[in-house]
Formats: C-alpha cells, sequence, structure tokens
C-alpha cells in the first residue's frame, strides 16, 4: 500500500503535536517533519515519542530550506543537509526533501549534486531533490536556482514532484513524472492553477483537485506501477479556521485514496466532506 501522509506544515502555526494529532485522527498513515525554528521539529526523542503516541510513522523529513528557516542550523548548507539526514535517520524514516540551492550559494551549488549523493551513500537516506520553479521578480523571470529549478535535468538520484511547484514552473505534472520515471521518490500532495508565465508569484498548495494540475493522473500511475515511495499532503491552511483546515486536510486524504486505491479508503469515508473530485 502507498503510504498517505501529511506535513507538519499543513497546521503551521501550530506545532509538531498538533500535526501528529490531527493526521492521526483525519486517518493518515504518517507525517512528514518540515524542520523550522519550532524546537519540536528538530529533536529525535520528542519525534519518536510522539510517533508511537499516535501510532503515526515518520515517513519524512523536510530539510530547513525555505525562506522562513534560513537560519535554522545555522548558516552552513551542507551542514543543514547532514543534520536532516541525521534526523530522517534517528526517527526512522527513509527519505529527506531537499531544494536545489540558489545561484549565490557559491560552492555548495557546484558541489551539490556530489554532496547529496554522498550523504545517501552514507547514511542510507534518500535525499529527494524537489522540483523548484522561477522567480517572478518585478515582471521578468529569473532562474535563481544552481543546478537548475528541474531535477529531471539535474543528476541527482531521487526526486520529489511537487504539483503546486510544477503548476508555477508552467509543467505538467505528469509529464514530470514521466521523465523522472525510477527517481520519483517522494511526492508532494496539492495543485496549483498559477504560472510565472502568466504573472503568478507564489506557489498555491491548493487542495489536490481544485487546481489545473493532472494530480489523480499521476497518483494511479504509481499505483499501478507498484510504486514503492510516499505521498504527502502539503496543502495551505495558514490563516483558516480549525474546521476549514480539517475539512481541506480531509478531502486532501479522501482524493489520494480514491487514486491509489487505498483499503483504508472506507475507514475514513464518514468524515470526508461531499463533492470530493477524483478524478482531473
Amino acid at each position: 500500500m502507498i503510504a498517505i501522509g501529511m506535513s507538519t506544515s499543513c497546521v503551521y502555526p501550530h506545532g509538531t503535536r498538533a500535526a501528529f494529532e490531527t493526521a492521526a485522527r483525519l486517518g493518515y498513515d504518517g507525517v512528514e517533519i518540515m524542520v523550522t525554528r519550532d524546537a519540536g521539529t528538530r529533536d529525535a526523542r520528542t519525534l519518536r515519542a510522539l510517533s508511537a503516541r499516535y501510532s503515526m510513522p515518520i515517513l519524512s523529513v523536510h530539510a530547513p530550506v525555505l525562506f522562513f528557516t534560513q537560519l535554522v542550523w545555522g548558516l552552513d548548507p551542507v551542514r543543514k543537509l547532514v543534520r536532516s539526514a541525521r534526523l530522517a535517520q534517528e526517527v526512522g524514516a527513509p527519505t529527506v526533501v531537499v531544494h536545489p540551492p540558489f545561484r549565490w550559494q557559491g560552492d555548495y551549488a557546484r558541489s551539490f549534486t556530489t554532496v547529496i549523493r554522498d550523504l545517501a551513500d552514507a547514511t542510507g537516506v534518500d535525499l529527494a531533490v524537489e522540483n523548484m520553479f522561477p522567480w517572478n521578480v518585478g515582471g521578468r523571470r529569473r532562474a535563481v536556482y544552481s543546478p537548475g529549478w528541474d531535477p529531471v535535468s539535474i543528476d541527482c538520484d531521487s526526486a520529489t514532484l511537487d504539483f503546486s511547484h510544477a503548476a508555477l514552473a508552467g509543467r505538467d505534472g505528469l509529464e514530470l513524472a514521466r521523465r523522472l520515471d525510477d527517481r520519483l521518490r517522494h511526492v508532494h500532495l496539492c495543485d496549483g492553477t498559477t504560472s510565472v508565465f502568466d504573472g503568478g508569484v507564489f506557489d498555491e498548495h491548493l487542495v489536490p483537485g481544485d487546481g489545473t494540475q493532472p494530480v489523480g493522473a499521476v497518483l494511479r500511475m504509481l499505483a499501478e506501477r507498484d510504486w514503492h515511495g510516499a505521498i504527502v499532503a502539503e496543502v495551505a491552511s495558514h490563516g483558516r479556521s480549525d474546521r476549514e483546515r480539517a475539512e481541506r486536510l480531509a478531502r486532501t486524504l479522501a482524493f489520494a485514496r480514491a487514486c491509489v486505491g487505498s483499503p483504508r479508503t472506507a475507514d475514513v469515508a464518514p468524515s470526508i466532506p461531499a463533492g470530493v473530485r477524483a478524478a482531473d
């Protein structure tokens, strides 16, 4: 069975315990830890205790590579990856999600593919490079990532597909999944509508089915291939009420279960709001 998890980012600004409780209550199979300034996301003992308390395996760790996490574990990007991989080892997570370096990160950008390959070999943890997007700055598109924003063209062994990022980059998620082929190890479950080519600036992280990406087609393809990665909800819900957040996350889970044919669909169906779409 393909595991359907939930990122701790889905309950922001609530803490790590709230993420585990929410994922367990809604019927997810596990969680992804977004490493942030919240100490609970960085402490293996705390995370193992929460995992045991809520019977929620930790499916993956997201390295602190976002703007608001730039000071977590210092400024050395290699050190951040090492700490993330070690944390994944300690909590039993098989995957670390990483972003490609920024062009201005110099030596790190030049050595990135060697660093992640060596670290994966040393720890046994997949470092899965996430697809990103060009930036829209003042109406002009800027290539800010090096070796690039698209893992299809990066010499990496493992990749993460994020549908919201694909939308902003003007790419088709199904085409990306097919081109990544066996290198696709991890999926961020979300959706999007806007592209930098249409003036878009921010990735939306919509509920799957609420955007224009072929999310259902990709999930069904992975199920047919007997794929062994994890599908992790990364749906934006900050600024929403607890009820709205739960509704969005329940719809996200129902969409995924319907697409991959999970036997747990019946377990969560009573709590799923009407109107869930599983097809694109």
